[in-house]
């Protein structure tokens, strides 16, 4: 079973159809790569005029992202190139309140623990147009907006 200590965050470098890629991603990890299943156990992106968030992989399971890493991270995806141009704040948004904040809590773990797949290879992903430091600043917010309030 999967005990992660660390979230690892990618882009899938692709442009971002704003129809459902995920499928598309699902494929080419099962059927060139020859995975068990997709890399990344969550992900989000854009479909018609909103983002969403997308189950990959189960979050038991060790994933297929970073090479090395694998064992003991949960990888996440957002879809689109960021080498090209900046992620939404929205989109960052979405990914936070839906997946990363939760997954901080039911893990356990601190905002230090979330990495861009650049920090384990010698790549730009997520790209070099995404700032991770602004994803924690936003995961930050939106677990601070997610608190419930204290008894009056």
């Amino acid at each position: 079973m999967l005990k992660p200590r660390r979230i690892i965050i990618h882009h899938s470098a692709t442009e971002d159809s704003r129809t459902l890629s995920w499928g598309a991603i699902r494929r080419y990890h099962t059927e060139v790569n020859g995975w068990a299943d997709i890399g990344y156990h969550a992900g989000v992106e854009c479909i018609r005029d909103g983002y969403e968030a997308i189950i990959g992989r189960p979050w038991v399971e060790p994933g297929a992202h970073t090479k090395g890493e694998n064992r003991d991270s949960l990888g996440f995806c957002f879809v689109g190139n960021y080498d090209a141009q900046e992620p939404h704040e929205s989109m960052m948004r979405v990914a936070a309140r839906s997946v990363l904040v939760p997954w901080l809590a039911i893990y356990e773990l601190d905002l230090d623990r979330i990495f861009g797949h650049r920090d384990f290879a010698a790549k730009t992903c997520p790209g070099r147009l995404f700032d991770l430091g602004k994803l924690r600043d936003i995961v930050a917010d939106e677990a601070r907006s997610m608190m419930p309030e204290p008894p009056a």
